[in-house]
């Protein structure tokens, strides 16, 4: 009786040893990806790597090649203009000034990136999936064309806006602090991945040269990967407790994703989606009157084609009021649409915004001075011919004082010009400063606040100015992401396009502690290392097995597949495969050895 228990045991390894050094052909998923990848739909029309080759010709290893570095680098651009959304209005509406018609061409560049990497990555998925299945590589001609074709794409796209927009690779650098322990992660499961391929067909080779190619390039991306968090920053990686209150908001131009930018309703919108301060351009009307007005020209917000054709290119500062009050300053917003948030309006409010006019300084100040917000607002010197050329500042000053109800310390003065003469008159403004100073400078203009492009964020230079009492207001800042590391900065306020959407989050998209991190950092590396050692333990023991059987008793037939023989320990196969009867196989290209 132990003696036939032992011999089931027995019986039972070896039926396992066999499972294990099978090599499985499963015909249907093999001949779908072939089919896909090189329209090899037929068996006959595609071959398996033998033990010993290489995985595919020259050619198609300079089709790989290409294949891997196209991946990569639509990968980086579509990465790059994801996390440039925060600018895409900036974007379109440089467009719109140079080519002098609108069209929303960031959403179009983003589709087609995305595109682009679909196509590259499912034939990469392909080419992964036909490489753990042990077959050789062959690329259709057409999926040759399309790598070209994405490879040329990406490389020019990431030129032109290179020279064109060099800023945003600023941008890209800074979401690196949000998004890198993710990436991390991708990156670790990934490479985690594609060792049982690379495991395969490394211990399969013959040539030396190729095996140290190949585990080399692989090694050093999995290591690299795996120390790259100790390069890594993030400022919301920090201490449980330390991290500050949110930033407040002040709505850029008021709410523009749902009114017409610079209108009334927009800064209503605002008011009600909780910003705490209103942000303006401020211009000054022919006949002394300032109103709100970003653009140089009217061309883009207003529909002066229509009313006055003629003057279409002419400054905004050299109309009079009663001109202005004629213009349409909201029509373009619902024909636009130029966040694709104008459909998400109700009847009332597309109404109200199609009817919307150009608002004055007074109007705007008298809404900041009811719901009590603080103000801040660019103000442009009107060009030569202009009677308030050089009295622009007094009149500005003039409307604040005396024309409305606002007080001095809800204005935030950025203007730069005559600031000793603005705070002589006023001193109860307080100064901003739109550029970064030295300390002393900003103490002896009284500089109580500065105004900064978001590409300036640091924590070391936000806590510098904070030591002196100098707050930090960044601009424009639309992006959850981008509004969680202002958060875990430090930052005070940032000028916001999208208050209704930033006033929502009660914390940064992205706050761990040191310890933790680490421990997820340590823990996926241990993790990631120990499965790619398994795999590539048990890849070395399967051909080790299948090569002893190759030399001693498996004889290869014209496909590359070994042919059956019959073992000698019959008794044993006998109890294995009474086992193995029960369990139903995929198809064999490669037999067992006992």
């Amino acid at each position: 009786m132990a003696s036939t228990l032992s011999r089931l045991q027995f019986g039972r390894l070896r039926g396992l040893r066999a499972k294990l050094l099978r090599r499985y052909e499963h015909q249907p998923l093999v001949s779908c990806l072939a089919g896909l990848y090189g329209c090899q739909w037929r068996r006959y029309e595609r071959s398996g790597a033998q033990p010993g080759d290489c995985c595919c010709n020259k050619l198609e290893g300079v089709s790989f090649a290409l294949l891997v570095a196209s991946f990569c680098l639509t990968l980086v651009f579509l990465y790059f203009w994801g996390q440039a959304q925060n600018d895409y209005n900036d974007f379109d509406w440089f467009n719109f000034g140079n080519l002098g018609f609108w069209f929303p061409w960031s959403v179009v560049l983003l589709v087609i990136s995305a595109g682009f990497f679909t196509y590259i990555t499912v034939l990469m998925l392909l080419a992964v999936c036909l490489l753990s299945e042990g077959q050789k590589l062959y690329l259709h001609w057409s999926h040759k064309i399309g790598i070209l074709v994405s490879l040329t794409f990406s490389i020019v796209a990431t030129a032109v806006l290179s020279d064109l927009w060099s800023k945003e690779w600023t941008t890209l650098l800074l979401s690196f602090q949000i998004t890198a322990p993710y990436l991390h992660v991708g990156g670790v499961l990934l490479m985690t991945a594609l060792a049982w391929p690379i495991a395969l067909h490394f211990f399969r080779m013959n040539s030396k040269v190729r095996r140290s190619l190949i585990i080399g390039v692989y090694l050093t991306v999995l290591f690299a990967l795996y120390l790259v968090p100790l390069g890594l920053y993030s400022p919301c990686i920090k201490e449980e407790g330390t991290l500050g209150p949110a930033p407040a908001l002040i709505g850029h131009r008021g709410a523009p994703m749902l009114a017409p930018e610079n209108t009334l309703m927009s800064f209503e919108k605002a008011v009600e989606a909780g910003s705490g301060g209103l942000e303006t351009d401020v211009t000054i009307s022919f006949d002394g009157v300032p109103f709100l007005m970003h653009d140089r020209t009217l061309r883009r917000t207003t529909n002066i084609h229509e009313v006055f054709p003629n003057r279409s290119d002419t400054s905004a500062a050299m109309f009079t009021w009663a001109e202005l009050e004629s213009l349409n300053a909201g029509s373009w917003f619902l024909s636009h649409n130029p966040f694709g948030t104008a459909g998400s309006l109700g009847a009332e409010d597309r109404l109200r915004a199609g009817n919307q006019s150009i608002c004055s300084l007074q109007a705007f100040l008298q809404l900041a001075a009811q719901t009590d917000k603080l103000v801040i607002f660019d103000l442009y010197r009107p060009p030569r011919g202009h009677p308030y050329r050089d009295t622009w500042i007094q009149r500005t000053l003039e409307v604040i004082q005396n024309e409305s109800s606002i007080h001095s310390s809800q204005v935030l003065w950025l203007p730069s010009d005559l600031r000793a003469l603005v705070q002589e008159i006023d001193p109860e403004l307080k100064q901003t400063s739109g550029s970064r100073l030295p300390l002393e400078e900003l103490k002896s203009n009284h500089i109580v606040k500065l105004n900064l492009h978001y590409s300036s964020m640091s924590t070391e230079l936000i806590s510098e100015y904070a030591a002196v009492n100098i707050t930090t207001n960044l601009y424009v800042i639309s992006q959850p992401w981008l509004y969680s590391l202002a958060w875990c900065t430090g930052v005070h306020s940032v000028a916001t396009n999208a208050p209704q959407i930033l006033s929502t989050m009660s914390s940064p998209l992205f706050l761990m502690s040191p310890d933790e991190y680490n421990l997820m950092w340590i823990l996926i590396d241990l993790v990631s290392l120990v499965l790619i050692f398994i795999i590539f333990i048990f890849h070395w023991w399967r051909e080790r097995g299948l090569a002893f059987c190759s030399g001693s008793k498996i004889m290869l037939d014209n496909n590359g597949t070994y042919s059956k023989y019959k073992t000698e320990m019959s008794d044993i196969w006998s109890v294995s495969s009474s086992i193995s009867q029960a369990e139903k196989t995929p198809s064999l290209s490669t037999n067992i050895c006992l």
